[in-house]
């Protein structure tokens, strides 16, 4: 299970990482007409907002069954609309930043749909809208399988590659989205914490 000190402190992160996709999202709306589509920034950010709340809920609850499915969906309809981000992307590095963006949503994926699995060994795994410190009513922790471990790893090691992405984005652009890109980094240090304690 999560370890307690970790819950609010993940709780922080991540609700600071969704307002501030919320409030730049808020302002590059304003005074655009309603019936105008998103533009790829835009949806970026909302794509991280939803990962945000996402997040904090996962940190908090068990999350499976037709709830965690859904947001499995969700997850995947954000990661294809990226796909015009990517053909539309300017330079090797914004279309790295793109995979990036999709490379999150994929590890939001497995998160969704092995949680139960990879908390089997705190006898957690199988219930549903259980605090993680509480463990279900009569589970029996049960090894993780060795496949769950390792796909869980390679998420773990593609998450900090991206926050190590974003670090260095961050130290050497010259375009002033700098809060943005600590933003990406810091989102995804805090998905492969959570992939780690899930596992631990």
């Amino acid at each position: 299970m999560l370890e307690t000190p970790w819950v609010p402190v993940l709780t922080v992160v991540f609700l600071l990482t969704g307002l501030f996709c919320v409030g730049d999202l808020v302002v590059r709306r304003r005074g655009v007409p309603r019936e105008q589509a998103f533009s790829d920034a835009e949806l970026i950010d909302i794509n991280h907002a939803v990962m945000s709340a996402a997040m904090i809920l996962m940190a908090w609850l068990m999350v499976d069954g037709v709830f965690a499915w859904a947001q499995v969906a969700i997850f995947g309809i954000l990661a294809f609309a990226l796909l015009p981000a990517y053909l539309r992307a300017r330079g090797r590095s914004e279309r790295v930043d793109v995979l990036g963006h999709a490379t999150q949503n994929l590890a939001m994926i497995w998160m969704l749909a092995a949680m139960p699995t990879l908390m089997s060994e705190m006898g957690i795994g199988g219930g549903s809208g259980h605090a993680h410190g509480v463990a279900a009513a009569g589970a029996v922790p049960t090894p993780t399988p060795a496949w769950a471990d390792m796909t869980n790893v390679a998420f773990v090691v593609v998450s900090a590659i991206g926050a190590l992405w974003w670090l260095y984005r961050a130290a050497t652009t010259r375009s002033g989205h700098r809060l943005h890109l600590l933003g990406y980094a810091v989102m995804g240090a805090g998905m492969g914490t959570m992939l780690l304690l899930m596992n631990s």
